[in-house]
């Protein structure tokens, strides 16, 4: 249910709903920008490290292993969080 206020320009103006997404988009996170960092980082001691060290299939295992970790976290991050943010047409606008 909306309120509803009067103005003495614009007559009655309707305020806006609060609204909620289930919680922030991914990108928005230092959960992504920490995962980038340590999958490139994983990548790059495969490529410095001696091959029957740390070659390839180690790699992409443990990048794996940090996929899941990611995915684990935004499905606890996204479970019962809300992200609020109020709709509110912009009666200022300049056109």
């Amino acid at each position: 249910m909306a309120n509803t206020q009067t103005t003495a320009n614009h007559g009655t103006t309707h305020a806006g709903r609060r609204i909620s997404t289930e919680t922030k988009a991914s990108f928005k996170t230092t959960e992504l920008i920490a995962y980038v960092v340590a999958v490139i980082g994983v990548l790059v001691a495969s490529a410095i490290v001696d091959a029957s060290d740390f070659g390839a299939q180690e790699a992409w295992y443990y990048i794996t292993l940090l996929t899941i970790g990611y995915m684990i976290s935004r499905g606890l991050a996204k479970s019962g969080s809300r992200d609020f943010y109020d709709d509110v047409p912009d009666n200022d606008a300049r056109h």
